[in-house]
Protein backbone atom coordinates (compact mmCIF):
# COMPACT_ATOMS: atom_id res chain seq x y z
CA UNK A 1 0.00 0.00 0.00
CA UNK A 2 1.19 3.51 -0.75
CA UNK A 3 1.84 6.04 1.97
CA UNK A 4 1.14 9.79 1.75
CA UNK A 5 4.66 10.52 0.47
CA UNK A 6 4.33 8.01 -2.39
CA UNK A 7 0.92 9.50 -3.22
CA UNK A 8 2.39 13.01 -3.28
CA UNK A 9 5.25 11.84 -5.51
CA UNK A 10 2.79 10.22 -7.93
CA UNK A 11 0.61 13.33 -8.04
CA UNK A 12 3.57 15.59 -8.80
CA UNK A 13 4.99 13.24 -11.43
CA UNK A 14 1.56 13.08 -13.10
CA UNK A 15 1.57 16.89 -13.25
CA UNK A 16 5.19 17.19 -14.37
CA UNK A 17 7.25 14.07 -15.01
CA UNK A 18 10.35 16.28 -15.44
CA UNK A 19 10.35 17.56 -11.86
CA UNK A 20 13.79 17.04 -10.34
CA UNK A 21 14.45 14.68 -7.47
CA UNK A 22 15.77 17.71 -5.53
CA UNK A 23 12.59 19.75 -5.99
CA UNK A 24 10.42 16.75 -5.17
CA UNK A 25 12.55 16.00 -2.11
CA UNK A 26 12.00 19.55 -0.80
CA UNK A 27 8.23 19.11 -1.15
CA UNK A 28 8.06 15.78 0.70
CA UNK A 29 10.80 16.39 3.27
CA UNK A 30 13.18 13.65 2.14
CA UNK A 31 16.59 13.58 0.48
CA UNK A 32 16.90 13.42 -3.28
CA UNK A 33 18.35 9.92 -2.95
CA UNK A 34 15.34 8.77 -0.90
CA UNK A 35 12.94 10.20 -3.48
CA UNK A 36 14.82 8.45 -6.30
CA UNK A 37 14.65 5.17 -4.37
CA UNK A 38 10.89 5.58 -3.88
CA UNK A 39 10.36 6.34 -7.58
CA UNK A 40 12.52 3.34 -8.57
CA UNK A 41 10.42 1.16 -6.24
CA UNK A 42 7.19 2.47 -7.82
CA UNK A 43 8.59 1.62 -11.25
CA UNK A 44 9.74 -1.85 -10.15
CA UNK A 45 6.32 -2.56 -8.64
CA UNK A 46 4.68 -1.62 -11.94
CA UNK A 47 2.77 1.28 -10.37
CA UNK A 48 4.59 3.69 -12.68
CA UNK A 49 4.57 2.15 -16.13
CA UNK A 50 6.31 4.93 -18.02
CA UNK A 51 7.24 8.59 -18.01
CA UNK A 52 5.78 10.43 -20.97
CA UNK A 53 4.87 13.72 -22.54
CA UNK A 54 1.59 14.97 -23.96
CA UNK A 55 1.99 16.09 -27.56
CA UNK A 56 -0.45 18.47 -29.20
CA UNK A 57 -1.23 16.43 -32.32
CA UNK A 58 -3.02 19.33 -33.98
CA UNK A 59 0.15 21.44 -33.92
CA UNK A 60 1.89 18.55 -35.73
CA UNK A 61 -0.71 18.60 -38.51
CA UNK A 62 -3.05 15.91 -37.14
CA UNK A 63 -6.18 18.05 -37.18
CA UNK A 64 -8.74 15.22 -36.98
CA UNK A 65 -9.05 13.22 -33.78
CA UNK A 66 -11.63 10.45 -34.12
CA UNK A 67 -12.89 7.73 -31.82
CA UNK A 68 -14.10 4.46 -33.28
CA UNK A 69 -16.06 1.74 -31.55
CA UNK A 70 -15.65 -1.56 -33.38
CA UNK A 71 -17.76 -4.64 -32.82
CA UNK A 72 -15.77 -7.59 -34.08
CA UNK A 73 -16.24 -11.31 -34.50
CA UNK A 74 -14.35 -13.01 -31.65
CA UNK A 75 -12.57 -15.35 -34.07
CA UNK A 76 -10.96 -12.34 -35.78
CA UNK A 77 -10.19 -10.27 -32.68
CA UNK A 78 -6.46 -11.02 -32.41
CA UNK A 79 -5.83 -10.43 -36.12
CA UNK A 80 -7.71 -7.12 -36.06
CA UNK A 81 -5.86 -5.99 -32.91
CA UNK A 82 -2.48 -6.78 -34.49
CA UNK A 83 -3.39 -4.92 -37.70
CA UNK A 84 -4.52 -1.84 -35.79
CA UNK A 85 -1.56 -1.88 -33.39
CA UNK A 86 0.76 -1.71 -36.40
CA UNK A 87 -1.05 1.30 -37.91
CA UNK A 88 0.72 4.59 -37.14
CA UNK A 89 -2.55 6.53 -37.27
CA UNK A 90 -3.91 4.56 -34.30
CA UNK A 91 -3.04 6.45 -31.12
CA UNK A 92 -4.99 4.32 -28.63
CA UNK A 93 -6.42 0.82 -28.86
CA UNK A 94 -8.43 -0.70 -26.02
CA UNK A 95 -10.37 -3.92 -25.72
CA UNK A 96 -13.57 -3.09 -23.84
CA UNK A 97 -16.62 -4.76 -22.35
CA UNK A 98 -20.03 -4.28 -23.93
CA UNK A 99 -21.30 -4.50 -27.46
CA UNK A 100 -18.34 -2.61 -28.94
CA UNK A 101 -15.32 -4.72 -28.25
CA UNK A 102 -12.57 -2.39 -29.50
CA UNK A 103 -12.15 1.31 -28.80
CA UNK A 104 -9.80 2.99 -31.28
CA UNK A 105 -8.55 6.58 -31.18
CA UNK A 106 -7.00 7.78 -34.42
CA UNK A 107 -5.20 10.97 -35.40
CA UNK A 108 -5.21 12.02 -39.05
CA UNK A 109 -4.38 15.16 -41.00
CA UNK A 110 -7.71 15.79 -42.71
CA UNK A 111 -11.03 14.27 -43.77
CA UNK A 112 -9.50 12.75 -46.91
CA UNK A 113 -6.99 10.85 -44.78
CA UNK A 114 -9.83 9.89 -42.41
CA UNK A 115 -11.83 8.47 -45.32
CA UNK A 116 -8.78 6.53 -46.60
CA UNK A 117 -8.14 5.17 -43.10
CA UNK A 118 -11.74 3.99 -42.76
CA UNK A 119 -11.76 2.25 -46.17
CA UNK A 120 -8.24 0.79 -46.10
CA UNK A 121 -7.71 0.08 -42.41
CA UNK A 122 -11.18 -0.63 -41.03
CA UNK A 123 -13.70 -1.64 -43.69
CA UNK A 124 -11.12 -3.85 -45.41
CA UNK A 125 -10.64 -5.98 -42.27
CA UNK A 126 -12.40 -9.31 -42.06
CA UNK A 127 -14.46 -9.72 -38.92
CA UNK A 128 -15.71 -6.17 -38.37
CA UNK A 129 -19.43 -6.36 -37.60
CA UNK A 130 -20.20 -2.74 -36.78
CA UNK A 131 -18.39 0.60 -36.70
CA UNK A 132 -19.36 3.72 -34.79
CA UNK A 133 -17.33 6.85 -35.44
CA UNK A 134 -17.15 10.08 -33.46
CA UNK A 135 -14.96 13.07 -34.29
CA UNK A 136 -13.59 15.25 -31.50
CA UNK A 137 -14.78 18.86 -31.75
CA UNK A 138 -12.83 20.42 -28.89
CA UNK A 139 -10.58 19.16 -26.12
CA UNK A 140 -11.49 20.68 -22.76
CA UNK A 141 -9.32 18.47 -20.55
CA UNK A 142 -6.68 15.87 -21.24
CA UNK A 143 -5.32 13.97 -18.28
CA UNK A 144 -2.98 11.04 -18.42
CA UNK A 145 -2.21 9.34 -15.18
CA UNK A 146 -4.33 8.97 -12.11
CA UNK A 147 -6.03 11.29 -9.69
CA UNK A 148 -4.54 10.19 -6.39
Amino acid sequence: MLDSIDNHILQRLAQNSRISYTDLAKEVGLSGVAVKERIDKLVNQGIIEQFSIVVNAEKLGKKISAYLELEVEPAHLNTIVEELKANEQVAVLYEMTGACLLHVHILVEDMDQMERFMHESIYALTGILRVENQILLKRHKNQDGLNI
